[in-house]
């Protein structure tokens, strides 16, 4: 073995039994500096190598890369905005109604025509979106009927469509977007002109809402991307005006709007669970602060609750072993020795770390989510999921960040469902959609740009030859080698005109094989050395790219083929195998969400994105109110 291999090795075996400790990454000092020395930093992410050892004879390059980094750029992930909802214009009629020499409808005829009564938009003042707008005026410039009256009255079609739109509520829609004044069905008293006026403006105003309605069913109330960069949907196909046509020529108004909606199941689940919610309206009577941290020794006025909620849920086994001192303790808000053994078994039943540290997890274990969360959650999910295909396909792989799972799905059946780790709350994983391309085996690690600024530059100013002695690979714009040594990195700042790849090891940031789906914000799935993050409950430690559990189970999965076949491939080096068939993957984000039997599980919201979508919907229904 070569000294340069030797210390490669080295490097590796330290990495990896450093990473094996899985120090919290809130307290823990860098992987670097722990490693090589020097004081408490912040945690380094564990998906990027050491540098070597500090030498003495490069103390002027320390001093240089000291004045450097205290003015280094560092380049930072996507933020949240304050969200702004389309803002309502008033609907131009003038294209329908100049030309026409309006004829006043006479009591006692069957009928009125459009042209008789399109004189009544003169003054009207009705509100919508701008794309709605254009498509209704676009629509009756070129279709002069109406599609919601009949015998001068509203007809059958509009009554099933305000029944519809009425029932928004169980989609988790909101019924007041869609409201609509039917003109009164005693026209008794009303002078002739006055009841063609009315009637107009109702046609024109149900198929308003009736519009918002389909946009909404279709592709959600918000556009998702303009919260945040770590949001990345295309917009979906909506022709407003043929919504329009196909309206006037179906008696089924009914199925056409439901059709609308996600067809997928787990829409159908989500909208069961928030009937039911709904239907229950119980709520849990002992409130426990959800973000709750307690450690043995530790003392909190919380505790009580828990001690009280775990005793009215004991069962025949816990009971008998703990049901004595649960009594005793009732009323104690110190967390003593004698406690520990009670919320370790509780978690450990409930398929957690059973570590005794009651935290969040353990809190939404024993103590549930109340049943107006989960109505929140729900709704929220119903809206995510109409940015999404109708039909989520099949097979696909669906990542669910807040659950910390990956699983493939094949028809009806989740063939695999393994835990993963996401991104970090400050290298959050983003949430999109694509498809499968290719499993790359002992592949390379080409390093993002923001870990070249953020992570190395900062060490490559003290010690320009590390990355030649950790395995990596320099090349600059023309694909050229070029020895790290060779570089002076501190005239670099954000934009550093230089790759950096890590060479395929055991030591490789990516493990033994990486899952390949070509987006925007170079996320994919891959293997990880570090191992031992899978056990714990809350997973969100990458730089944003999703660690697999089994990724050797997930590459069969997506290549049609054995667990035998990949082992095979990986010990032949360096490789790839393209996926010759259609495999969305979803790369989500939903607390709520069902499992495959339909029944809907609960998870933290570890990135607070549900927060910000509710302030989201909040902007809309603020822009979409009467008088806004």
């Amino acid at each position: 073995m070569t000294s340069r291999q030797a210390w490669v090795s080295i490097v590796s075996l330290s990495l990896v039994v450093a990473l094996s400790i899985g120090v919290e990454q809130a307290n823990a000092q860098s992987l670097f500096e722990r490693l090589f020395g020097g004081g408490i930093k912040r945690t380094r992410p564990a998906d990027l190598p050491p540098p070597p050892r500090k030498r003495s004879n490069d103390a002027a390059a320390k001093k240089t890369g000291a004045r450097n980094a205290a003015a280094a750029p560092k380049i930072t992930g996507p933020g949240y905005n304050t969200y702004k909802a389309d803002r309502l214009v008033r609907v131009d009629f003038s294209p329908l109604t100049h030309a026409v020499t309006p004829i006043v409808y006479q009591p006692g005829t069957q009928a009125i025509s459009f042209d008789d009564a399109v004189g009544g938009l003169d003054d009207f003042e009705l509100f919508a979106e701008k794309d709605i707008g254009a498509a209704l005026t676009g629509y009756y410039a070129q279709n002069r009927n109406f599609i919601w009256i009949e015998q001068a009255t509203p007809n059958a079609r509009a009554a099933e469509a305000i029944r519809v739109l009425g029932e928004a509520g169980s989609y988790g829609l909101d019924p007041v977007d869609y409201l609509v004044a039917v003109p009164p069905s005693d026209t008794s008293g009303l002078d002739p002109q006055s009841r063609q006026r009315d009637l107009i403006r109702f046609e024109m105003a149900l198929s308003a809402r009736v519009l918002r309605y389909v946009h909404d069913a279709t592709m959600g109330r918000i556009d998702p991307n303009r919260i945040s960069g770590y949001y990345d949907f295309p917009a979906k196909p909506l022709d407003l005006a043929d919504a329009l046509d196909t309206l006037s020529r179906t008696s089924e108004i009914r199925s056409y709007l439901e059709s609308r909606h996600p067809q997928n199941p787990e829409y159908q689940a989500l909208r069961v669970e928030l009937e039911s919610l709904e239907a229950s309206g119980a709520e849990n009577e002992i409130r426990v602060d959800p973000k709750l941290v307690l450690k043995p020794g530790q003392s909190s006025p919380e505790l009580p609750k828990l001690i009280s909620l775990v005793s009215r849920d004991l069962d025949d086994e816990l009971g008998g072993e703990y049901g004595e001192t649960l009594w005793r303790m009732g009323g104690s808000e110190i967390y003593s020795d004698e406690l520990v053994p009670v919320f370790k078994a509780v978690q450990q039943r409930a398929g957690l770390k059973s570590d005794g540290v009651v935290g969040p997890r353990t809190v939404s274990a024993v103590a549930g989510t109340s049943n107006a969360d989960k109505i929140e959650k729900v709704r929220i999910a119903l809206e995510q999921l109409r940015w999404l295909p109708s039909d989520l396909g099949s097979p696909r792989v669906f990542v669910n960040q807040p659950a910390f799972t990956a699983s493939y799905i094949d028809g009806d059946v989740e063939k695999l469902n393994m835990r993963v780790v996401v991104g970090a709350p400050a290298t959050q994983t983003s949430f999109f959609y694509d498809e499968i391309e290719q499993v790359d085996y002992n592949p390379y690690w080409g390093v993002p740009q923001s870990i070249i600024v953020n992570e190395m530059l900062p060490r490559l100013r003290r010690d320009p030859g590390y990355l030649d002695r950790a395995g990596y690979e320099v090349t600059d714009a023309k694909g050229r080698r070029i020895p790290s040594s060779a570089v002076n990195w501190g005239q670099y700042g954000a934009k550093v005109p230089y790759s950096v790849r890590q060479t395929p090891s055991e030591a490789n940031a990516l493990g033994e094989l990486k899952i390949l789906f070509p987006n925007d914000h170079a996320i994919y799935m891959h293997d990880t050395p570090v191992k031992n993050l899978f056990q714990r409950d809350t997973r969100a430690f990458s730089h944003g790219c999703i660690r697999l559990q089994d990724p050797r189970g997930m590459a069969a999965a997506v290549l049609d083929t054995s667990v035998d076949h990949i082992a095979e491939k990986l010990k032949h080096g360096h490789s790839t195998e393209k996926v010759t068939r259609k495999i969305p993957v979803y790369v989500a984000y939903f607390t709520a969400w069902p499992t495959m039997s339909g029944k809907v599980d609960y998870f933290g919201d570890v990135y607070d994105r549900d927060a910000k979508l509710r302030l989201a919907l909040d902007a809309t229904e603020a822009a979409r109110a009467p008088g806004s």
